[in-house]
This record gives structure tokens, sequence and C-alpha cells, in this order.
């Protein structure tokens, strides 16, 4: 198996992981009723490690991408849009990271103080809880510009070089610039919902782009 197919099969997999996260993400409701709250903090707890075991697995595709962008087949010219789109969406998920560990990791101990806990001590937990949802919403910011960015350089390097369709780097340029000019004008913070069609958009990007990397590697035994 060549280094692009199994970039491409990273890629897809990292999305399949993503969407799937996104669909069995439950509301959080159950974890401030006793009776609920050990269901529900191992279904938050599986949830989020999923999302946690699926960034590095997205990452490794993403390598393999940067390195076909900046030294696509047959051709000797060398790029560096590609290293830098990687640079920043490495920069992204680390941020994701911290931002999955406390919605997921940290929310469930918290929760479990503000069942166990009564008076000022309960009311501490929940400002606690808070300020860990700030910390949460900031670092998923962090994540959706720059990973953003990442995909609208490794598109720009798709339009220069035709490494792959040229259709995937314009889909790459409208979803990345769209994302962070409705991050920066706030309208994300005003529509929690479009985090998500964000990431679906940008998982449906990965896909495409797996699909076509994995082409490449078929390609490539053939010619062998």
């Amino acid at each position: 198996m060549t280094d692009n197919r199994m970039a491409g099969l990273a890629m897809i997999a990292g999305s399949a992981g993503v969407i799937i996260t996104l669909g069995l993400h439950p509301s959080g409701h159950g974890l401030f009723a006793p009776e609920t709250f050990d269901s529900a903090a191992r279904t938050l707890i599986a949830v989020h490690s999923l999302a946690l075991a699926t960034f590095p697995v997205w990452f490794l595709g993403a390598c393999g991408l940067s390195r076909q962008l900046d030294a696509p087949a047959g051709s000797t010219a060398r790029g560096r849009w590609g290293f830098c789109g990687l640079v920043l969406y490495g920069f992204a998920l680390a941020s994701m990271m911290t931002g999955v560990v406390l919605d997921g990791l940290v929310t469930p101990g918290v929760a479990r103080k503000i069942i166990d806990t009564t008076g000022t001590a309960a009311e501490g937990w929940k400002i606690a809880l808070r300020y860990n949802g700030i910390l949460d919403e900031s670092f998923v910011r962090v994540f959706l510009v720059g990973s953003s960015v990442a995909i609208v350089l490794w598109s720009v390097s798709i339009l220069k070089n035709a490494a792959l369709a040229r259709g995937v780097g314009f889909f790459g340029a409208i979803l990345g610039v769209a994302t962070v000019v409705a991050q920066l004008s706030g309208q994300l913070d005003r529509s929690p919902h479009i985090f998500g069609m964000v990431l679906v958009g940008q998982a449906a990007w990965f896909v495409v782009a797996g699909s076509l990397m994995m082409r490449i590697g078929e390609a490539s035994n053939l010619r062998g």
C-alpha cells in the first residue's frame, strides 16, 4: 500500500470518527440527576474518548496530504503551502483536543461534585462548571479558525499545482474563508449549531481529498 493511499484512508477514517462523535454526542442533561449520572457520564466520556482517538488519525492523513501537495507526483517543483497548512492544522487539533478533554473528561467530575455537595460549595462547583465551559468554547474557536486557515492553504496549493482536482480546492477555499468570517463576525457564537455544520463540511472536504489521494496511490501501484 502506497503512502498516498494510507494517507487517504486516514483522512476518510478520521472524518468518519468525527461524524460519529457528532451523532452520538449527548446533551449532558442527565449529568445533574443522581439516578442518571453514571450512565450519562459514561456516555460522555466514551464519545469524547472516540474523538480523542480520531484526531491522531486525522493528523496522519493531513501529513500525507501536505507531503503530496508540496511535491506532487511527476513534478520537480516543491512548495511550502502544504507544510504551512500542516503546522496550523496541528496547532488547531491541539486546541480542539484540549476542548474535548475539558468537555468530555473534566465536566463529569465537576458535575459529580455539584450533585454530592450542597450550599455554597455546590454554588462554587457550578461556577467552576461554567468556567470550564467558557474554556472549552474558547479552544473550539481557536480550532475553527486554525483548521479553516489550514484548509485554505491546502486549497490554494491544490489550485496552484493541480495536485488534486481543482474542485476540491475551490470548495476548501470557500469553506475556510466563510468559517473564518463567520467566527470573526460573531455568527458562530450566536448560532452554536453552525459549529457542527462546519465540522461536517471539513469532514466532507477530507473525505473527498482522501478519496483522490487513494486514487493517486492506485495509479502509482499500476505504474509500478
